[in-house]
């Protein structure tokens, strides 16, 4: 698997149908050279967003998960880079307010982190939640994006 060094940790990225299908943190030590065209073009999309250099990611994703997930990864990913939102008002613009559990869910699953970034989404009340990478992380890459981070990690 390959796996790339970012500032705030390693990142595994994963290829499927020619399209990448996840990205996530992990313990594991880069290894070798990335020689994947996609992968290249990705290590090179998150070093110029770590730089400060990128906003949005142009890159073939592929989604695999139930309609439901799907639907809510999309609609994460169209949150601009620098602001947030909550879970209640994504679920609202999803035409489901109800749903914020559900969404909460979905988002927990995302399989393309930073790329989706659901590091965006944030407590009614502003504070962080959880995070696949870690709450650190989720900081990490809200500060990176000029978000004042308020209140404590947990």
């Amino acid at each position: 698997m390959p796996i790339i060094a970012t500032p705030i940790g390693n990142i595994q990225l994963t290829i499927r149908e020619e399209c990448l299908s996840e990205l996530k943190f992990t313990q594991l030590r880069p290894e070798g050279e990335l020689l994947d065209p996609l992968l290249l073009e990705a290590k090179k999309q998150l070093e110029e967003y770590f730089l400060g250099q990128r906003k949005v990611f142009n890159l073939p994703i592929g989604l695999w998960g139930t309609d439901f997930q799907r639907k809510v990864w999309l609609a994460v990913g169209k949150i601009p880079f620098g602001q947030t939102i909550t879970y209640a008002k994504l679920a609202e613009q999803l035409g489901n307010p109800a749903a914020i559990r559900a969404v909460g869910t979905a988002i927990g699953a995302n399989p393309l982190l930073i790329i989706l970034p659901c590091h965006r989404i944030i407590g009614s009340n502003g504070s962080l939640t959880g995070y696949a990478g870690g709450l650190e992380k989720k900081k990490a890459l809200l500060q990176l994006e000029g978000q004042a981070v308020q209140g404590t990690l947990f």
